[in-house]
């Protein structure tokens, strides 16, 4: 797994880390404040040695008591750091019409007229640079800027002083697909396989990347600068429109960090997207078609147009609600980082960004190549709500997604596993309707199983709601829950809300500790986008892969586990000390078709060790000639 949230590095469970600091040892705490000094700019590793932000020398833990505060203020949701969204209040224009009482005279440089002027304007030459402008009295349509106070200022943002396209060379990418560079390549060097190496082992088709995101790149460098291009008097450029793609983080990854030929796309469900791409890549290698599949959303929504977008449907919680909710007058940074509240008295979501990949090997492949394995995904489950009044309220297809997902694990693991082994991971978004109608799933649920004390985890109170990515986030912290015994709490849990269907539900302010076989992934998303995600702790993945592989093979992957341990161990004190190793690839390897040996069941692709076999599957019958 790889990424980036707002509680900092997936890789080496480092944002997990982040969730659960109190629950960790002075030592653990130290060596997660240095990760993310390193990451945030505050301090650098060079020559054996630590350094402060003004590069002098200092002991570890001096530095992590030094950034202890600000790390612990600028990760996490906060008050918005983009200086749009400062007291100055954001930017915008005022349509207005001006009734002029005499003629109106300006000077205005020649290349900033417009093409088609009003008839009764006048324009003289000053010279070959300046136009006087003479227009007559009566009404005149115009434009006048001015800033608008920013309604929403909380946001789960990357930790302060962390750019993704610092580490690669990104020429105007938007962010989203910066955020994809590094989070895939943060992926592949925690996982401590070569990726040529893994590449060489299997037919080039064998491979497939499902990845995108809910609403494209909606950013200046995406179809947000494009779609305003016209209003805002600046020129669309040749890259917004073909970046501004919802499926863009797979094409950036086959072309740019993996070279795949293999399968490819993107499915689109709202906040339910990076399930809807884990249940490809799972399908995909249940049916024996893809043997490696890299999966991962990256969103970066945390801009003003889609800020107001959300406040504007009532889904945000805005200033003034948050206000009102704790009866204050003025908020404080504390209450900002207090904005995502799930399943207590709350008002609404917080926006963020996130981007989250995660590799998917076929159980023999990570046997053969001595993969390290975080846990197992046995399926996902999607279904709609059916008739709605509201495309945004929530219905009836989450009851059937969590129910065949617990059936699922009752089967596979017992009944008593399913009771006293497993937790849910809450879609838990912190709106007031969210909180009653999860917790009915989760209740009714529980109840025809006979579930007493179900323990529920929501990380969006700690990393707010990244939109297609908030699966991602939940699945790589229950990664963490896995290899750490850990389960985040909710500290902005103060008192579970009145109207939660609490009694079958386990809610916990602090982390708690948790022997776990199971996790269930959930998501409601707008639009009736429903799914639930089943993960499998490595200990019981472990067991299933010895009852089907025998003891042998489990032995022998062991051994070969070893030194994939090591590397991805050297990856990660690298990456704990700020050296990341961003994987792009621009340019090289380019083939167009003349490079390519066709024949009539196989092509051969200079720089792959196997031909793609073009035999397929057909069900379908054969007429004789």
């Amino acid at each position: 797994m790889g990424g980036v949230n707002a509680a900092g590095r997936t890789s080496g469970h480092q944002a997990f880390r982040r969730t659960v600091i109190d629950a960790l040892t002075d030592d653990d705490q130290q060596h997660l404040l240095l990760g993310l000094a390193a990451l945030m700019g505050l301090g650098s590793h060079r020559d054996g040695r630590w350094h402060d932000a003004t590069g002098q020398a200092i002991s570890p833990s001096q530095l992590a008591d030094q950034c202890r505060e600000q790390i612990l203020d600028h990760t996490l949701i906060r008050r918005i750091e983009d200086p749009r969204f400062n007291d100055d209040g954001l930017p915008a224009n005022r349509r207005a019409s001006l009734e002029l009482g005499n003629e109106l005279v300006f000077r205005i440089r020649r290349r900033q007229l417009p093409e088609r002027l009003p008839g009764t304007w006048q324009v003289r030459e000053l010279d070959r640079h300046t136009l006087e402008v003479t227009v007559p009295p009566g009404d005149l349509d115009v434009m006048l800027p001015e800033t608008r106070p920013a309604l929403v200022r909380a946001a789960g943002q990357l930790p302060s002083g962390f750019d993704p396209s610092r580490h690669y060379r990104s020429v105007h990418h938007p962010r989203g697909l910066s955020m994809s560079i590094f989070a895939a390549s943060d992926c592949l060097g925690s996982s401590g396989l070569t990726w040529e190496t893994l590449r060489d082992r299997l037919d080039p088709d064998e491979v497939a990347v499902y990845a995108g995101n809910s609403i494209g790149q909606l950013d200046d460098e995406g179809w947000g600068g494009l779609l305003k291009s016209f209003v805002s008097g600046n020129r669309a450029t040749s890259k917004q429109m073909p970046l501004g793609y919802g499926q863009m983080p797979a094409d950036f990854l086959n072309a740019y960090v993996l070279g795949s030929v293999g399968g490819t796309g993107a499915v689109l469900g709202a906040c339910a997207s990076f399930l809807y791409n884990l249940r490809l890549g799972c399908e995909d290698i249940r049916s024996g078609q893809r043997r490696a599949v890299m999966v991962g959303t990256s969103d970066a929504p945390v801009t003003p147009e889609i800020i107001e977008g959300f406040r504007a449907m009532g889904a945000l919680a805005d200033d003034d609600s948050l206000k009102a909710l704790d009866a204050l007058e003025l908020l404080t940074d504390a209450d900002y980082q207090r904005a995502c509240r799930p399943f207590a008295r709350n008002c609404g979501f917080t926006i963020a960004e996130a981007s989250q990949f995660i590799l998917l090997l076929d159980d023999a492949l990570a046997l053969e190549v001595g993969a390290e394995i975080l846990g197992s995904v046995p399926g996902v489950f999607v279904n709609a709500d059916g008739w709605k009044r509201s495309i945004s309220a929530p219905g009836i297809g989450n009851y059937i997604t969590l129910g065949k997902a617990t059936s699922l694990v009752r089967d596979m693991l017992g009944e008593k596993a399913l009771k006293e082994r497993t937790f849910l991971h809450a879609h838990g978004t912190s709106t007031p309707k969210n909180r009653v109608t999860e917790s009915h799933v989760f209740d009714l649920i529980a109840q025809a199983h006979g579930i007493e004390n179900w323990p529920v985890v929501a990380v969006k109170a700690f990393v707010g709601h990244s939109q297609g990515s908030a699966a991602g986030d939940q699945l790589t912290s229950a990664l963490g829950s896995f290899a750490h015994g850990l389960l985040p709490g909710i500290p902005t849990l103060n008192a579970v809300a009145d109207d939660v269907h609490a009694d079958r539900l386990h809610f916990s302010r602090t982390p708690q500790a948790f022997d776990a076989d199971a996790a269930f992934i959930n998501a409601k998303g707008f639009g009736g986008n429903n799914a639930t995600g089943v993960v499998l702790s490595p200990a019981v993945t472990e067991r299933l892969l010895t009852q089907r592989h025998g003891e042998a093979a489990l032995a022998a992957w062991r051994e070969r586990r070893e030194a994939i341990r090591e590397a991805s161990k050297a990856y990660l004190d690298r990456a704990d000390h700020g050296h990341y190793e961003a994987r792009y690839r621009f340019g090289e390897g380019v083939l167009e078709g003349p490079e390519l040996d066709v024949s009539a069941d196989s092509i051969r692709i200079p720089g792959y060790a196997r031909p793609v076999s073009l035999a397929v599957d057909n069900p379908f019958g054969r007429l004789e000639e």
